[in-house]
């Protein structure tokens, strides 16, 4: 698995390389910690079924 992946910060308002923080396997799958390098951001995703940096609002 990657250590590395371009996203979108919302506190950075650009896309950033985020880091890998932590990974651990549970029962849906491998839940993996992102932060940005930046600022305190953060956002998790689960075997790509659960992602919660997908839930930020770009409109504003």
């Amino acid at each position: 698995m990657s250590m590395e992946l371009d996203h979108y910060c919302p506190n950075c308002d650009d896309t950033k390389t985020f880091y890998r923080s932590a990974s651990t396997t549970m029962h849906l799958g491998t839940k993996v910690k992102w932060h940005c390098p930046d600022c305190e951001y953060g956002f998790v995703r689960i075997d790509g079924d659960v992602d919660t940096g997908a839930a930020v609002d770009t409109s504003a």
